[in-house]
């Protein structure tokens, strides 16, 4: 070390070359050509506490919003049957008009796309219509379609029930010539099922056709 100009100023000057000093600017503890970084605090049991009741309440609404998903599901999903029984209860209390039907056999007609199954009977199939193993109604298959295209004359009304395993609408149907069920069962053309005749309508309308 060496004093400046030979005077001794109290300072001590300490020789650095570029090369040094370019060194202590870019490393040194000073240097802004660092990035900063964070410096981790620790966290108090407090701040861990509410932590942990923020994470318990996002579960809970998360919770919350499944469950109130699955319910409106449930309830989306049901609301098809509900609505289904609850026409096919309304179905059964009103009359309709029927337009453009025509006979497709003793007891079943067509209207437009609708097939409608007469309730209660069963009439003569006809040939090839008898599946195997099954008791048919004996008769006349052609006379019987015949028998229930005579009687569909004036305004005719439906009364709807249900359907069939096949899509067919069980119903009573009437014109001027009464209740088509029993026109069937009076003149022979079909035999009366109890266990097709929905709350034994056929049978109240026309007791005395049974016999």
């Amino acid at each position: 070390m060496e004093a400046d100009d030979g005077e001794d100023s109290g300072i001590v000057r300490i020789p650095i070359n570029n090369r040094l000093a370019s060194f202590l600017i870019d490393t040194g503890p000073m240097s802004f050509k660092k990035p900063f970084r964070a410096v981790p605090i620790k966290l108090g049991a407090r701040y861990r506490a509410e932590r942990r009741r923020k994470q318990v309440r996002s579960w809970l609404v998360a919770m919350t919003v499944l469950a109130s998903s699955a319910v409106v599901g449930v309830a989306i999903g049901i609301a098809p049957t509900l609505l289904s029984a609850s026409t096919g209860n309304a179905a059964a209390n009103t009359t309709d008009t029927l337009y453009g039907c025509r006979v497709t056999d003793g007891d079943t007609i067509r209207c437009g796309k609708e097939r409608i199954r007469l309730m209660g009977i069963d009439a003569p199939e006809l040939p090839g219509h008898c599946r195997q193993g099954r008791a048919c109604a004996p008769g006349d298959p052609y006379r019987s379609t015949e028998s229930l295209r005579a009687a569909m004359q004036g305004r005719m009304t439906i009364q709807r029930y249900k359907q069939d395993r096949y899509g067919r609408t069980i119903a009573t149907i009437a014109g001027n010539k009464g209740d088509l069920s029993c026109w069937q069962l009076k003149h022979r053309q079909a035999i009366y099922k109890p266990k097709w005749d929905e709350g034994g309508i056929v049978a109240s309308l026309c007791p005395a056709a049974l016999d």
